[in-house]
């Protein structure tokens, strides 16, 4: 099937064309005709298969035929964290860049004041986290009464994770006419039960199993004693198809910490995590498009909002607590049927987590040792910068921070203590410098011809 088919505004597919693409992903030609048929909809599918223009096409389909009609903001995007808002309005002004339409991002960490001004001037179209949003609305800064579109993009983490009060609120003071969009790599039956509080009749597009990690990615686990884990990484790193690598941890100040111990070895690194201040996220993920650095050290925060092209490995440093956030870490290699790596480091207290992941995706994963590795276990050496960073982290714990920030607006104080703690701990990694935009996602020049793309 390709994109004409599909009954798409001329000028969006002139934009399609433009990038390259000429055959939808599977989500996109099931998803696409029923949101132009007016459905509400859940859609299902592996990361990296062309979520966000499953709903991002035929909304820009159904805006373009009523142009010029009327004024005010007719869609609303929500999604759990800045990254993945900044991503999803790339793509909305990607596909739709032939067409008069005005749009805007609504997130904490940033000045709210263009935020405010876009609300009152009733943008078409309006990307946003539920934190500030919620922020802006309680002080009656946006009008929503003639809005028609409703998408919760990573539904599964907003609702699973805190934020579904505040998208009880917000859903309440919307239109009761319009059309609800949910979108997630993951969707448990617990979670899709609630969906129907703000859905009418959703039809469901459901690629794969629901706990199916993306199929281009070769998956291992390298069991390692924790002293290790470090010396373990900086050895794998060593091979040079190791080129573009993302690396997860559980907590903030343990990435600042991978990242010091990585940049004394030469290997250039950047951090990304809720204790940055927006300007530093945006200069660490620009670095690690264009290669400034190699590696870079994130926390679960993170996991769905990073769209790079070309990630080589992602290696889970710290193995997930939760199942679903593995197929989500995992998923930002093999993007758009490419291929890649995941590797994951399994210490004896990681057992039952691992066993808990083989029955969740349904499948062993592959046990693997490094040729040439002492995996003998031995003392870990600490040192006075990583002491120092810790106890900064703990004292901006005890003030209430450090638990927030990653989702629009929320957590903002403990985020500012944090930072000071980060400084105060001496990191020398690239990701700390602020500064800089995210370059657009989708780079023509670097696609081949043919293939689709996706989120």
């Amino acid at each position: 099937m390709s994109f004409s088919a599909l009954n798409l505004d001329p000028n969006i597919l002139r934009a399609i064309a433009d990038a390259g693409y000429t055959e939808p992903t599977p989500i996109q030609s099931q998803a696409i005709p029923q949101i132009l048929a007016g459905h509400d909809l859940i859609g299902i599918a592996q990361t990296g298969t062309g979520k966000t223009a499953a709903f991002t096409l035929p909304i820009l389909t159904k805006l373009a035929a009523v142009a010029g009609r009327g004024r005010g903001t007719r869609v609303l995007v929500l999604a759990p964290t800045r990254e993945l808002v900044v991503q999803i309005e790339e793509n909305i002004r990607a596909y739709g860049k032939h067409l008069s339409l005005r749009m805007a991002t609504v997130f904490g960490g940033v000045g709210e004041t263009p935020q405010i001004r876009a609300l009152r001037d009733g943008l078409e179209i309006i990307v946003a986290t539920p934190g500030r949003l919620m922020d802006l609305m309680g002080r009656r800064c946006a009008d929503f009464t003639g809005l028609q579109f409703l998408v919760l993009d990573e539904a599964d983490r907003m609702l699973d994770m805190g934020f579904l009060p505040s998208i009880r609120q917000i859903v309440r003071s919307l239109p009761k006419q319009r059309q609800t969009l949910l979108f997630s790599a993951t969707l448990s039956r617990e979670i899709e039960a609630l969906t129907h509080e703000f859905q009418h009749a959703p039809k469901l597009v459901q690629i794969g199993r629901r706990s199916n990690p993306a199929e281009t990615v070769t998956q291992w686990a390298y069991e390692v004693p924790r002293s290790r884990k470090v010396a373990l990484l900086v050895h794998l790193l060593g091979e040079p198809t190791m080129n573009m690598v993302l690396i997860f941890l559980r907590m903030k100040h343990s990435a600042d910490r991978l990242a010091r111990q990585l940049e004394t070895h030469g290997i250039t690194t950047a951090t990304l995590h809720s204790n940055r201040s927006q300007a530093q996220r945006l200069r660490a993920l620009r670095d690690f498009k264009s290669g400034v650095v190699r590696v870079l050290v994130a926390t679960d925060i993170a996991a769905r909002g990073i769209d790079v092209d070309g990630i080589s490995h992602v290696v889970n440093f710290d193995f997930p607590m939760h199942s679903e956030d593995y197929v989500h870490r995992i998923g930002r290699t093999g993007r758009a049927h490419a291929v890649g790596d995941a590797i994951s480091f399994v210490t004896p207290e990681d057992h039952g987590e691992l066993r808990s992941l083989e029955r969740f995706i349904g499948r062993g994963l592959v046990r693997k040792k490094a040729e040439g590795f002492d995996y003998t276990d031995r003392p870990e050496v600490r040192t006075a910068g990583d002491v120092g960073q810790q106890r900064g982290q703990h004292r901006q714990q005890s003030r209430g921070g450090g638990h927030g920030g990653g989702g629009g607006g929320q957590g903002r104080r403990g985020g500012s203590g944090g930072q000071r703690g980060s400084q105060g701990g001496g990191s020398s990694s690239s990701g700390n410098r602020a500064g800089g935009n995210i370059p657009p996602i989708l780079r023509p020049s670097s696609r081949p011809s043919g293939r689709s793309w996706g989120r």
